[in-house]
């Protein structure tokens, strides 16, 4: 079940993972490496296509109130995407970091969207919400998902690719 269809959390963000299609990883193999960022993380069951290969994974992170739903996507939105971010790279790209980015993006034809939830917390009267979201394990996740699949993690707000 996504959480989108779960009350108990709120949508906040959405980041992007641009890798090729070619290391799409296993369902076991992203649910391994996600159990190695260790207790904090509550890793699901994935689900995958017949060959085994991810489709999409939720996991908690209860310490941080949020949680995250990841899904993998490839074809036409991922190739514009990545066109729509090569050019603004190559208009902005000063440092050496950048330019490698900016080197390794035309082979990107696929992606992990990593959809990131609040847990809503009630306190008293129901109309008073408390945010407690802490974009850590956030980072962490992209970070991992980003080493496994020899990815690019992509703020899509500022368009930049996250170090």
């Amino acid at each position: 079940m996504s959480l989108f269809e779960n009350d108990e959390y709120r949508w906040r963000e959405t980041y992007f993972v641009l890798i090729e299609e070619g290391n799409r990883p296993s369902g076991k193999a992203l649910q391994d490496a996600l159990a190695e960022l260790g207790g904090r993380y509550q890793v699901g069951e994935p689900a995958v296509n017949e060959e085994g290969l991810v489709e999409s994974l939720t996991l908690y992170s209860p310490d941080d109130n949020s949680a995250m739903d990841v899904t993998y996507l490839e074809g036409e939105e991922v190739i514009e995407q990545r066109t729509e971010l090569a050019d603004e790279l190559k208009q902005s790209a000063t440092n050496d970091e950048e330019r490698a980015v900016l080197a390794r993006l035309p082979s990107c034809n696929a992606r992990l969207d990593v959809y990131h939830f609040e847990q809503v917390n009630y306190f008293g009267d129901e109309d008073e919400e408390e945010e407690f979201l802490d974009p850590g394990s956030l980072l962490i996740v992209l970070e991992r998902l980003a080493e496994l699949c020899g990815g690019i993690a992509i703020d899509p707000q500022t368009g930049s690719p996250l170090p």
